[in-house]
C-alpha cells in the first residue's frame, strides 16, 4: 500500500508532490525529461515523489553548450523556442525508436523539455524559460503538443527554480490529465503559485488533440486567467512571445476597439507612423506596429464574447497587423510594459478625446503621486504621445492639441509636455476619416445600409459579409 502523501494536508488538495505521484502511478505514462539552464527542477518533484521508475525513461541536462549542440545541433542562442522545439522533437523520437515495439501497445509517450535562465550570480539579464511537452494522449496515437514562455519574477535563483519547477508539473500533469479542456488545463499552470512568481506571456497548443483550439482565444485567456498582462498574435494568427517580437524595436502602438478596423483606424497609425519614421534613430526596418485591445474594452458589456474577439482579431489580421491584448487600461502601465522589451523610441497614437481621458485625475487617485507621478512613469522611456484630431459630427469644428480644454490647474503641465515635443499634432491625416467612427457602421450594418462598406478596406468588407460578422445580413 501507497504511504499517503502530506498527510497534513487534505486529500482533496492537489499539491505539487501529488501531481507528480499521481502522473507516476498512471501506468499509461512513460518518457523523458530533458532540462537546461536552471537545473533538474522539474524532474527533481517526480523522483521525490515516489514511483519515478514507471514514469521516467530517461532525465537528461545538456548543461554544456558544446554538449547541447552535440546532441540536439547548434543553435545561435540557447534560451529560445527554437533550442526548446529540438529538444521535444529529438527525445520524443528517441522514445518512440527505442521504445515504441516493447510498450507502445500500453504507453503513451511523452517528452518534457525546458530551457531556462534564471538569476546568475551578479544578478543580471531576464529571468525567463522556455518549457514544453510532447506527448501521446493514448498508445499509438500521433503526438500533441504544448508550449510554453514563462516569466520568474522572484529575485533569488533559489526561489525561481522551485517556481520554474512546479509549474513544470503543472504542465505535465495538465497534458496528462486535462488535455481535453485546455481552459482548465491553463487555469492549473499556477496551482500551488501566483502571478507574483510566474508570469506566462506565451501558450500554444498543437497536434491532434489541439487540432481545434484557436491560440489567439488561448492567448486572450491568458491575459483573462491573470496568467499574463499581455499576449500578442502576428497578422498569419500565430501566437507570438513579445520579448523576441519587441526586443530592441520601435514600438509604435494604437489603442481601440476595431469592432470593425476601418479607415480611420488605419489612418491613424499610417499618420503617425509617418511621422514616426522621422524621429531620431527610428528606421522603417525597426518598427514594429501593434493594435491593442484591452481588457477594459472587451469587458465593456461585462462579458467577454469570444465569437466577437475573434472577428476583431481576424479583421486586423486581414489588414496586415500585429495584435496585443492587454490588462493595462493606464497608459503609464503600457508603456512600462514596452519598456521592458526595447530601449528605443516608443510611440503611442491617439485622439483627441482620448488625450482629453489621459488628463483625468480619476484615473491616478491610486498613485500616490497621482497624476504626476503617471505622467513620470509614461514619459520615462523614450515615448512620444501621436494626437489625431476629433471632429464633431454635429458643429464640424475640429479638436486638436492646440484648442483642447485642459483642467486650469494642469495647463502648464500641459504645455510643457507639447512644447519638450512628448505630444504631437498629427497633422497629416485623410480629412475624409475624421467622419468615419465604428460605431456608424454596426450601426449601418444593423439596419441593412451597404453604404458601411465604403468605411472600410475591401478585404475587411468581403470577410465581414461572407463570415456575417457583426450581424451582417445580406439584404
Amino acid at each position: 500500500m501507497t504511504p499517503p502523501l502530506d498527510p497534513a494536508i487534505s486529500p482533496d488538495v492537489l499539491t505539487t508532490r501529488r501531481k507528480a505521484f499521481r502522473v507516476n502511478l498512471d501506468e499509461r505514462r512513460y518518457g523523458t525529461f530533458a532540462e537546461i539552464g536552471a537545473g533538474q527542477e522539474v524532474v527533481r518533484w517526480f523522483f521525490q515523489a515516489g514511483g519515478a521508475a514507471g514514469t521516467i525513461a530517461k532525465s537528461i541536462s545538456a548543461y554544456d553548450m558544446q554538449v547541447s549542440d552535440a546532441i540536439y545541433g547548434p543553435c545561435a542562442r540557447y534560451v529560445c523556442r527554437e533550442r526548446l522545439e529540438d529538444m521535444l522533437n529529438y527525445e520524443m523520437k528517441l522514445n518512440l525508436e527505442r521504445l515504441n515495439d516493447a510498450r507502445g501497445q500500453r504507453t503513451a509517450f511523452f517528452a518534457f523539455a525546458d530551457t531556462v535562465r534564471a538569476a546568475s550570480y551578479n544578478g543580471s539579464g531576464e529571468c525567463h524559460g522556455w518549457m514544453g511537452i510532447k506527448f501521446q494522449s493514448h498508445p499509438r496515437d500521433e503526438p500533441s503538443q504544448i508550449i510554453l514562455h514563462v516569466r520568474m519574477l522572484d529575485k533569488e535563483n533559489q526561489a525561481q527554480q522551485e517556481a520554474l519547477g512546479i509549474v513544470g508539473v503543472n504542465l505535465v500533469y495538465g497534458a496528462c490529465n486535462l488535455f481535453h479542456d485546455t481552459e482548465k488545463l491553463m487555469e492549473s499552470l499556477l496551482d500551488n503559485l501566483s502571478t507574483d512568481r510566474i508570469e506566462i506571456d506565451m501558450i500554444q497548443f498543437s497536434g491532434i488533440e489541439f487540432r481545434n483550439v484557436d491560440d489567439r482565444l488561448m492567448s486572450l485567456k491568458l491575459v483573462q486567467l491573470g496568467l499574463s498582462n499581455a499576449a500578442m498574435f502576428g497578422p498569419d494568427g500565430e501566437v507570438m512571445q513579445p520579448s523576441e517580437a519587441l526586443y530592441k524595436k520601435n514600438i509604435l502602438v494604437e489603442r481601440g476597439s476595431f469592432r470593425p478596423v476601418c479607415h480611420s483606424n488605419v489612418d491613424i497609425i499610417d499618420a503617425a507612423r509617418e511621422k514616426f519614421v522621422q524621429e531620431e534613430n527610428v528606421t522603417e526596418d525597426r518598427i514594429v506596429t501593434l493594435m491593442e485591445i484591452t481588457m477594459n474594452n472587451l469587458m465593456a458589456t461585462g462579458r467577454i464574447d469570444y465569437a466577437d474577439f475573434l472577428a476583431r482579431a481576424e479583421l486586423l489580421q486581414a489588414a496586415g497587423y500585429t495584435v496585443l491584448i492587454s490588462d493595462y487600461f493606464e497608459y503609464y502601465r503600457l508603456a512600462a510594459y514596452l519598456g521592458r522589451y526595447t530601449k528605443n523610441k516608443i510611440g503611442i497614437s491617439m485622439g483627441a478625446i482620448s488625450l482629453l481621458d489621459l488628463f483625468n485625475e480619476k484615473y491616478y487617485e491610486n498613485l500616490e503621486g497621482g497624476i504626476l507621478e503617471s505622467f513620470g512613469r509614461l514619459f520615462k522611456n523614450d515615448l512620444k504621445l501621436y494626437i489625431y484630431p476629433y471632429k464633431d459630427q454635429v458643429t464640424g469644428d475640429i479638436l486638436n492639441i492646440d484648442n483642447i480644454q485642459i483642467a486650469d490647474h494642469l495647463t502648464q503641465l500641459y504645455g510643457y509636455l507639447v512644447d519638450s515635443g512628448n505630444v504631437e499634432q498629427l497633422d497629416n491625416y485623410k480629412a475624409e476619416c475624421l467622419d468615419i467612427f465604428s460605431r456608424d457602421i454596426l450601426k449601418k450594418i444593423a439596419e441593412g445600409d451597404d453604404s458601411w462598406e465604403e468605411m472600410v478596406d475591401p478585404n475587411v468588407a468581403d470577410i465581414i459579409k461572407s463570415r456575417r460578422y457583426f450581424s451582417y445580413r445580406s439584404v
